[in-house]
């Protein structure tokens, strides 16, 4: 291996250990880097195997960081994932991170905090407001409406 080889291995489990990367994010930075073809797959599958990379581990943090910090309903976490390349197997272990009760309740919360916000509007120009919203941040319409409707 040569020191080239051995500074970019480096440089790349650092930029692994920073944060949280999917394999698209580190082949582009192996590109800026100069490094193409075989010689990036191999630095890609040595980061795999020293557990630098890993995919569903990016998943399941970003999901579960975007819903909780964000408060971002599921529609809107899934179109993030799949524009960062992650899809199947590890998708579906990323939407596991969210549970069900705590996505109601935030749904409902972030609706009530968006409610107070609005203050002065007709109810049905109220609703409509408090549908688009909750929409905007990914929850799925079906939801959206019975958790208005309860109210």
């Amino acid at each position: 291996m040569t020191d080239q080889t051995k500074d970019i291995l480096r440089r790349a489990a650092s930029f692994c250990a920073y944060q949280e990367r999917t394999q698209r994010e580190v082949r582009e930075r192996l590109k800026e880097w100069e490094v193409y073809g075989d010689e990036a797959e191999e630095l890609i599958v040595w980061l795999i195997e020293q557990n630098y990379l890993n995919e569903e581990r990016f998943a399941k943090t970003f999901a579960g960081s975007k819903f909780r910090v964000k408060r971002w309903g599921r529609h809107k976490i899934r179109q993030h994932l799949k524009q960062r390349g992650i899809t199947g197997y590890n998708l579906e272990q990323a939407m596991k991170e969210i549970e069900p009760d705590d996505y109601r309740q935030t749904l409902v919360d972030l609706l009530e905090k968006k409610k107070r916000s609005l203050q002065g509007e007709s109810p049905l120009v109220l609703k409509q407001k408090l549908v688009r919203y909750a929409i905007s941040k990914g929850y799925e319409s079906e939801m959206v409406w019975a958790v208005l409707g309860e109210e």
